[in-house]
């Protein structure tokens, strides 16, 4: 089955916050994740480059870490999403203002916009995580129940699936999305990059060679 981009989110088998993401695609899968600091971007591979001006959606920052917060999505939606909750904008409200705004990808396929955010706390009263999506029909911004994990992608899979995270660490945390448990059966994978909150948030990406 063919999913798409996919994120997933919440708490690990451990309890440990955590946002993950996998870059699937049959049409450009010549990009990789790489990590720049607490960011993390999808990004042309060397000799690529050109491939920007074949569609404007395939690079773009897929994680950033805010204060205390991690946003994922798969699209340049992430930014705005960040520097809502820069301002101080609440979780929910900048996950449903960002995803309206920019609405999904003129592109050939509508591709849905997906994302999520995740707060770096284990203090049940404290602690937030919310997923979301916007399509050519709906808009959907969900949260999720403390000590839970989701995933949603942006074909087949729209609405989050509650999954068993079973990855401890970041790395951990990159492999499990790009082929292990559920993950494994969905088709062409071609990256992966996750974070795993253990006293700071600690941004690993998965590139590789297929």
């Amino acid at each position: 089955m063919y999913l798409g981009r996919i994120l997933s989110l919440g708490m690990n088998v451990d309890g440990k916050p955590f946002v993950a993401y996998r870059l699937s695609s049959r049409h450009f899968p010549n990009r990789e994740a790489k990590v720049f600091g607490q960011e993390a971007a999808i990004v042309p591979k060397e000799g690529f480059e050109k491939d920007i001006f074949e569609n404007p959606y395939i690079t773009y920052n897929c994680i950033r870490i805010v204060n205390d917060l991690a946003i994922v999505s798969n699209g340049s939606q992430t930014d705005v999403i960040a520097d809502k909750l820069a301002l101080g904008m609440n979780i929910r409200d900048s996950l449903a203002y960002s995803l309206l705004t920019m609405d999904y990808e003129k592109d050939d396929y509508h591709t849905p916009r997906i994302a999520g955010v995740v707060k770096n706390t284990t203090d049940e009263d404290k602690y937030e995580a919310y997923v979301g999506i916007v399509t050519d029909s709906k808009i959907r911004v969900e949260k999720l129940e403390y000590g839970k994990a989701a995933y949603i992608s942006v074909y087949e899979h729209q609405e989050p699936h509650m999954v068993e995270y079973d990855a401890s660490t970041s790395k951990e945390a990159a492999q499990y999305i790009f082929n292990q448990g559920v993950f494994a059966d969905f088709e062409h994978p071609v990256s992966s990059v996750a974070s795993v909150y253990d006293g700071k948030w600690d941004t690993v990406a998965l590139s590789p060679k297929l």
